[in-house]
């Protein structure tokens, strides 16, 4: 059998975190919710649901996610596949099967759950989010002759090669940032295409205009730093 461990960055996710974890695959043999300074229930109702529950105190969906990988590295019985996912059931949980399914195949090991437009609930991406999407990928495709369409946070990866990143960003960048490196390293990769409808509450970075722009910073700026590296 694949040892499957999703990692759920949480912050003040109450109403929807037990959605996410109650629909995501029996296969998988750990959640680990990662609360980054909820001031809600979230902690409560992913432990209710069965969550493993990890605090980080410092803000950032990279500082999150970063919490949940060094808690899987001190464990003695390593996953194979490492899913992410984000807390706000904006994404359906139970298509991780379909996510994992090429890396079990050994046909890639890497793979992005691709929010296309023909699958989006009206509504769901902002517009700022729609373009910023559109613009990083579009430069990902000239510099890097990748193929990538979508950032989406929904995403499966072999653990050895998840640790074979080195992944470093603390904040909005994380999810280029393991594009960039995937691209850089040569790892084998593909996009599946997955449903997505709105989120429940309101979004910590595309539901701001400071959230839009520092995250839209942050993604330029790992894009151009791997660019001329």
């Amino acid at each position: 059998m694949t040892n499957i461990k999703v990692i759920i960055p949480a912050f003040n996710e109450a109403d929807s975190i037990a959605n996410v974890i109650n629909e995501l695959p029996k296969t998988v043999s750990e959640i680990i919710v990662v609360n980054n300074n909820s001031n809600d229930k979230t902690v409560e109702n992913a432990q209710n649901a069965g969550a493993t529950v990890l605090t980080e105190n410092s803000k950032g969906y990279g500082h999150a996610c970063l919490k949940g990988m060094d808690y899987i590295a001190k464990q003695k019985e390593k996953p194979d596949i490492v899913v992410f996912i984000d807390g706000d059931y904006s994404d359906y949980p139970e298509e991780l099967t379909k996510l994992v399914t090429p890396i079990i195949k050994n046909e890639c090991d890497f793979v992005i759950g691709a929010r296309v437009k023909r699958l989006r609930e009206d509504g769901s991406m902002t517009p700022q989010q729609v373009f910023g999407n559109w613009l990083a990928t579009f430069l990902m495709k000239i510099f890097f002759r990748a193929t990538f369409t979508d950032l989406g946070p929904f995403r499966a990866i072999r653990y050895d090669k998840l640790l074979a990143l080195d992944m470093e960003d603390k904040t909005y960048g994380w999810t280029v940032e393991m594009q960039l490196k995937v691209l850089k390293k040569k790892i084998t990769y593909t996009e599946i295409p997955v449903r997505y409808k709105r989120r429940i509450g309101i979004s910590k970075v595309s539901g701001t205009v400071k959230g839009s722009i520092f995250a839209g910073i942050k993604i330029l700026s790992w894009i151009f730093k791997y660019s001329f590296k």
